[in-house]
């Protein structure tokens, strides 16, 4: 026995160090307690109590609450066995050993003084305690403005925060800070006023509230409070968010801004905006210098002067002194239109906008006129672009030179360019152009540009002419027509000046003309007279004529079988002149006739069609009264068809078996004389409609 109780009396010292100790003497019972206990709320205290024994054993553990120094007894040990006593501990104590007593779910209530009472066999007894401290992290503070600005020019104290810890215990200790830096009270400068609230469930609420005197430099600073409280296991703080708080303090400089900053051209918009160093900015006004393009100023608008303020001192009720004089050496200032304290919008802008501006500040608490210095707006311009000679007129091979020029604030740069296209013929003042031909002429532009102002450019369109002989067109020169027949002659000429178009007969003639370009139609009678010498087209101007001859080919139509293909056969007339000229067009009545060639083509197709049908609906009729007996035909003998006479309103169909000319033939009228059916291998069929 004293071998195995030696390492327990060595545990027992070893506790004893780091717990406290209850008093007793030689031989008497000895009660090992931790001091303090830390628990978080919502946790299990694991509540301990070790004791030693010289001599025999426990009789009983006994277990108390100090309440405002009364002993409440909560649990009782006997024997190895526990009994929790009636109370608020009743259903969170559980015995987990005879040395160890757990509560569980700890609540700010449950901070205090735990007693443990040890009894041995012998009736002696002896006793200790722990303190159990309960600990509960707050919430994240808040912190809300409650000021709507603070003035500088005020020298008392105002509130300008509020932040607010809940939920937390013990309370938790608020600290303000402004950029970083903790702030103390100060008298005349700081005051920091804080309350704290305990809730039903015996969690704290704090709330702080940071009154200050504020400088125009605090404009931007940086307020926040933190929450600092402990846990077990050290110390430990919450941050809130940070907030700045709206500051007043007077303007001391106005001042006037352009956009956009880039060089300013004819046809930008332009905003001005007045700006200013207090808050809130001032009422502004803008001014612009008179006799440098009045255009956007506002007609019957003030001169300056302390005749520009009448309305401010009916509105104020009060006596200003008037500001300095707003006219100088260089001019008049006058007032633009109102803008309701927003920028000055100047859209499509041109030069007359250039000028002298000026922003003007009233501070309606100082009762003072804030002048800003003058911004010169800037507008670049090119204008007036022109090209000399006005009319570019040239001869073909000849050359040409055209000068091209126009103004602006700022020097420019030249390019030609073709009108509808964007290659750069040519850059500078001077166009040369040299090999004049049908194709130099047509149109073209000057374009005058400012190489240092995106978008700055000016253009000015312009045609060359160039002088040429008419030249005569038409295709083809031949055309298929039959006499006596209306038919349609085309003749196309082009040139410059523009030409005069004439025919060789008369007729009916329509004249369009597109751009220098002649279209002309004759509409002519067809006589043996054309027939022989053909129609000429001649076009005529200053420079020279030209002609063309379109000749007539007399066209008739030979008798074919079905099925073949007929082509005109045509009569060629000599050219009168002499000549084989290719060009000449024929259009309307050759087309026409052509037309008719077609539907001729088409009956004979459809013709072809309705006989085989008929063959074949008789094919088949034979048929079927041969195989039901109904003709006497077999083998015994041959009996003939004897086919009604040929009446004129018959179709005859004549196909041969040899081979025809590709040529389209017109089909015979079926009242001819009948060919014997073994001529040529010819077969003829009468079909009767």
């Amino acid at each position: 026995m004293e071998l195995s109780g030696l390492p327990c009396a060595l545990l027992l010292l070893l506790l004893a160090s780091c717990s406290r100790r209850g008093a007793a003497g030689p031989g008497e019972v000895e009660v090992l307690m931790p001091e303090v206990l830390e628990v978080q709320v919502g946790e299990t205290a694991h509540l301990r109590c070790d004791f030693f024994l010289p001599e025999g054993n426990y009789s009983y553990i006994k277990w108390f609450y100090l309440t405002k120094d009364q002993r409440n007894p909560i649990f009782y040990v006997y024997k190895g066995k526990g009994q929790a006593n009636l109370g608020e501990f009743q259903d969170r104590l559980s015995l987990v050993s005879e040395t160890q007593l757990d509560l569980a779910r700890v609540t700010p209530r449950d901070e205090g003084d735990f007693v443990c009472q040890v009894g041995a066999t012998d009736a002696r007894t002896q006793e200790n305690r722990t303190q159990l401290r309960v600990y509960k992290a707050p919430e994240e503070p808040t912190i809300q403005i409650t000021t709507t600005g603070i003035s500088v020019t005020n020298k008392n104290l105002e509130e300008i925060a509020n932040c607010v810890g809940k939920n937390g215990y013990p309370a938790p200790n608020v600290t303000w800070y402004k950029n970083r830096t903790s702030l103390k009270q100060e008298k005349d400068k700081v005051n920091i006023l804080s309350t704290r609230i305990k809730e039903s469930n015996g969690l704290y609420t704090v709330s702080s509230h940071l009154w200050a005197q504020l400088e125009k430099g605090d404009e931007n600073a940086r307020f926040y409070c933190e929450l600092s409280y402990r846990l077990p296991g050290g110390e430990h703080m919450l941050e809130s968010k940070d907030v700045t708080i709206p500051i007043f303090y007077p303007s001391e400089k106005v001042w006037l801004e352009v956009s956009p900053v880039a060089p300013l051209k004819e046809g930008d918009t332009v905003v001005l905006q007045c700006q200013a160093d207090g808050n809130p900015p001032p009422e502004f006004t803008y001014w612009k210098k008179v006799g440098e393009g009045g255009r956007r100023a506002r007609e019957g608008g003030r001169g300056g002067g302390a005749a520009g303020l009448p309305w401010l001192l009916w509105h104020r009720g009060s006596v200003l002194t008037p500001p300095p004089s707003t006219k100088d050496a260089a001019g008049q200032w006058q007032e633009l239109k109102d803008t309701r304290g927003g920028p000055l919008t100047l859209k499509t802008v041109s030069r007359e906008d250039s000028g002298h501006y000026q922003c003007r500040g009233l501070d309606l608490d100082a009762l003072t006129e804030l002048i800003g210095d003058e911004q010169q707006l800037l507008v670049n311009y090119v204008s007036n672009v022109r090209v000399h000679p006005k009319v570019a007129v040239g001869h073909e091979g000849g050359s040409l030179t055209v000068n091209c020029t126009a103004e602006s604030n700022l020097p420019l740069d030249f390019q030609w360019q073709r009108e509808k296209g964007s290659k750069i013929l040519a850059t500078g003042p001077i166009l040369h152009l040299s090999d004049l031909s049908r194709d130099t002429a047509g149109g073209y532009r000057c374009v005058a540009s400012v190489p240092g102002v995106a978008g700055l450019a000016r253009s000015k369109p312009f045609n060359v002419s160039v002088h040429r002989s008419p030249r005569v067109t038409a295709k083809p020169g031949r055309v298929p027509v039959h006499e006596n027949e209306l038919v349609n002659l085309t003749c196309e000429a082009s040139g410059h000046p523009q030409p005069k178009l004439s025919w060789s007969t008369n007729g009916t003639v329509l004249h369009q003309t597109i751009n220098h370009h002649v279209l002309s139609t004759l509409s002519v009678l067809v006589t043996p007279e054309l027939l022989e010498t053909g129609v000429v087209c001649q076009a005529t101007n200053k420079l020279g004529s030209n002609a063309t001859t379109i000749l007539l080919e007399l066209v008739s139509f030979t008798t074919l079988t079905p099925g073949i293909t007929a082509v005109p056969n045509s009569t060629p007339r000599a050219d009168p002149t002499g000549r084989t000229n290719p060009n000449g067009t024929s259009t309307g009545d050759a087309v026409h006739k052509e037309h008719k060639r077609q539907e001729s083509k088409g009956v004979v197709i459809v013709a072809i069609i309705v006989c085989i049908l008929v063959l074949a609906v008789l094919g088949a009729v034979l048929y079927f009264l041969h195989k039901k007996g109904k003709l006497p035909c077999g083998r015994s003998g041959k009996q003939d068809i004897t086919l009604p006479a040929v009446r004129k309103d018959e179709i005859v169909v004549e196909v041969k078996s040899d081979k025809l000319p590709e040529e389209m033939g017109l089909l015979q009228g079926t009242n001819g004389n009948k060919r014997a059916a073994g001529d040529q291998g010819e077969k003829y069929i009468d079909v009767k409609h």
